[in-house]
């Protein structure tokens, strides 16, 4: 199976089929898709002016739709091997068992999905790296009231999220389901009393 890296090769080849270069971006998003596949999907086709379902885009939008993701994806690496780091040292220290925070960052390991969103059609329409930048900070610093991403504070309980976790907060502006462990626990609670109007299922 080719990797991120290979699959990238191919999406800039001029040689290459249009239709192949945008199944290999396609295919990018099955190894890095930070709000879920089809979010990213349908980010990545909003922000550089292709069609969803268009087999013959315009080579260059795909290469900028590519480099868009490439610099997220080493904005997540770059973050990962820091947590590896600390996660070493911290054994090193006798602290084995992982906290909340571990058990997130399991369950977004290789970035797929760090920032997923509820609903494919609604997801940050900032710069993918931008977004990871926000959601990096928000981690690594106390926890807060806020969405890490826009920084609102309409944040809802979904018990609907269709994969793990299959319930939690959704942030009504900018739709990504955050990371528990990025907020009070009185934001938290707030959340779960707020009814959830209109979000689709996760991608």
């Amino acid at each position: 199976m080719a990797g991120f890296r290979s699959l990238a090769r191919q999406v800039r080849d001029p040689r290459g089929d249009l239709a192949l270069r945008r199944y290999s971006l396609r295919k990018c998003l099955e190894r890095f898709a930070p709000y879920g596949h089809r979010a990213t999907w349908d980010h990545l086709c909003a922000r550089h002016g292709f069609e969803s379902e268009d087999r013959a885009p315009d080579p260059a939008r795909l290469t900028s739709a590519l480099e868009e993701l490439e610099e997220a994806r080493a904005v997540w690496l770059a973050y990962e091997a820091g947590f590896a780091e600390r996660r070493r040292r911290e054994k090193h220290d006798g602290l084995r068992r992982p906290g909340a925070f571990d058990d997130w960052h399991r369950r977004t390991w290789g970035g797929n999905g760090v920032a997923r969103c509820a609903d494919p059609a609604v997801h940050p329409s900032e710069p993918l790296a931008d977004v990871l930048r926000r959601m990096i900070a928000a981690l690594e610093t106390e926890p807060g009231t806020v969405c890490p991403v826009c920084e609102r504070t309409g944040i809802v309980w979904r018990q609907d999220l269709g994969r793990e976790p299959r319930s939690g907060p959704v942030c009504v502006e900018c739709g990504i389901v955050v990371p528990q462990p990025v907020l009070t626990s009185r934001a938290l609670a707030r959340a779960r009393v707020v009814r959830p109007r209109g979000l689709a299922s996760a991608a």
